[in-house]
């Protein structure tokens, strides 16, 4: 279905992005903290819909996922 297209660093930032993001929200007591999902989904999965977009790959082989 999709190729992998996001290393090991790419994801690990991306889960301490999306944690900072989810932790702000919360502690703003802001609904804006739920933006926190897209980059930890994109981790989760690994694979992020703009870089198949723009054929950024950072993922050093091809999986699928």
């Amino acid at each position: 279905m999709f190729r992998l297209n996001e290393g090991n660093t790419d994801r690990i930032i991306r889960v301490i992005l999306g944690v900072a993001i989810a932790v702000a929200g919360l502690y703003f007591q802001s609904w804006l903290g739920l933006i926190a999902i897209i980059p930890l989904a994109t981790a989760a999965i690994g694979w992020c819909p703009l870089y198949a977009i723009f054929g950024i790959n950072t993922c050093g082989i091809q999986r699928k996922a």
